[in-house]
């Protein structure tokens, strides 16, 4: 709901009727994970994606029938050799995609309830219940100390608002199954669970050229950006303008000071020991998803030697990614920061970094958050 909050928000603000088809579940290769959505007004506007080209005509159909009968639908689309050319992903996996109405006050109320938590920045979930052949019929809404709405018994309610702060820790969307008052390892009840979580945070420590072409690629993949530097004339707004904030402090005392949690990012672009040292030092402290370090192979081994004279152990070491980013040959600030940001990709879904055509298997890599 994120990239369509504002056409969904305009649509509700006008009465305007519409269907919204949500990625559920995915199986083997498929172009967009679970939470992908794209709507559907009465009058045929279209808004979103859930698969990028290949069954947007089919749900659109699907969409039609929906506002149609007010009935949700959950379609599975898949491809086999014999439906080679039928609706279907000419990737070789299958989505299951339900279609729901928005047209009743119900399901105004908690679209809008939600969208206005959204956009506070505050984290929230919604889980679904699918029942087998069609689609939702309950739907329960989860936030940090909140929990409304029910799914039809308490301990299934109990269960899904556990899983779906987990979910939200994590910045993470999927389909759980329960028992019917929610035992686990059951599969007698199927719900999705979609969470919005605020903006991960990326860190970029150094303000450089080369740090205003991270924060620019950093602000386009999502992240919410901080650029951080202890030089006043160099941490400055007009320096870094699509940063969501610039901080003149020193780096090490302001990363002590901040949060850090499991999907933040820190690129440290600094490269002198004065800053590099104790802000690593603190940065190892951390649970970042991930730390990059820039520097020649010789500054490397000097801030390695560095960091163990600190105390800092081997395995926390290993932590670090440095030098930074992927070997693409890069030489503008501009194609280092890509290379920063595809390190960044691939440490968190977990690609090999290698040309797709050399490798063989599925292309998209759904497993890691």
């Amino acid at each position: 709901m994120r990239e369509l909050l504002s056409e969904l928000r305009a649509w509700d603000e006008a009465g305007t009727p519409f269907a919204l088809a949500t990625v559920v579940s995915v199986r083997g290769s498929a172009p967009r994970a679970p939470g992908a959505m794209m709507a559907v007004t009465a009058d045929g506007t279209v808004a979103g994606s859930v698969s990028g080209g290949c069954v947007e005509g089919a749900v659109y159909e699907v969409a039609g029938e929906v506002l149609a009968t007010g009935a949700p639908q959950l379609q599975s689309y898949g491809i086999t050799d014999d439906e080679a050319f039928g609706v279907g992903l000419t990737c070789g996996g299958t989505i299951d995609v339900l279609v729901a109405p928005y047209t009743a006050p119900a399901d105004r109320s908690w679209l809008r309830d939600v969208g206005e938590t959204v956009a506070r920045g505050e984290p929230v979930a919604v889980a679904t219940a699918l029942p087998d052949g069609t689609g939702a019929s309950a739907r329960r809404v989860v936030g940090a100390d909140r929990a409304e709405g029910s799914l039809g018994d308490e301990g299934l309610d109990a269960a899904v608002t556990d899983d779906a702060r987990g979910l939200l820790a994590q910045g993470a969307t999927g389909r759980q199954w329960y028992g019917i008052h929610g035992e686990r390892r059951m599969q007698d009840v199927s719900v999705f669970i979609q969470t919005y979580a605020p903006p991960p945070r990326m860190i970029v420590f150094g303000a450089i050229d080369h740090a205003a072409a991270t924060a620019r690629i950093g602000s386009f993949l999502g992240y919410r950006v901080t650029v951080c530097d202890a030089r006043p004339a160099f941490a400055t707004r007009e320096r870094f303008p699509t940063a969501d904030e610039v901080v003149r402090a020193w780096p090490h005392t302001y990363l002590s000071d901040t949060d850090v949690d499991q999907r933040t990012v820190l690129c440290v672009l600094t490269h002198d020991p004065k800053f590099d040292v104790p802000l690593l030092v603190a940065a190892l402290r951390t649970p970042a998803a991930y730390i990059g370090v820039m520097g020649s192979r010789r500054t490397h081994h000097d801030r390695m030697a560095r960091l163990r004279d600190e105390g800092v152990g081997e395995a926390d070491l290993a932590r670090l990614a440095s030098p930074v980013g992927l070997d693409l040959g890069a030489r503008t600030p501009e194609e280092t920061a890509v290379s920063i940001a595809a390190e960044i990709i691939q440490h968190r879904w977990g690609g090999t970094g290698r040309p797709l055509g050399e490798l063989s298997g599925a292309i998209h890599h759904h497993g890691r958050r």
